[in-house]
């Protein structure tokens, strides 16, 4: 797992091709993100379905009620069809702007 640290945002990303092994490193890690904003990067793996993004939706749960953004970056998928619950971009960019988004709202206290 590669991980990148800009201020209090930590972009995760996998560097063994391995989705199952990269999810399961990223579960019994999350404790150590606890006061980090965290964008999961997917773009290495081409063939995503959206069964595949939704089993984050556990560690996004999780995450989000230590009150920071929990954001995947994934391409080639329906976002439409994406549990509200989780926030998922195409970019890097539109990730930082959703975290942007969410700190906003939570300082207006929703």
């Amino acid at each position: 797992m590669k991980i990148e640290k800009t201020g209090n945002i930590s972009c995760v990303s996998d560097i063994n091709g391995d989705l199952v092994s990269f999810y399961m490193k990223l579960t019994h890690e999350i404790k150590s993100f606890e006061n980090q904003h965290i964008i999961v990067d997917l773009l290495s793996f081409k063939k995503l379905i959206n069964k595949q993004i939704e089993a984050f939706s556990f560690l996004s749960k999780i995450h989000k009620k230590t009150k920071k953004s929990f954001v995947i970056i994934a391409e080639n998928i329906d976002y439409n069809a994406i549990s509200f619950e989780l926030s998922v971009v195409p970019t890097k960019a539109e990730a930082f702007d959703i975290i942007e988004m969410e700190n906003i709202e939570r300082d207006l206290g929703f």
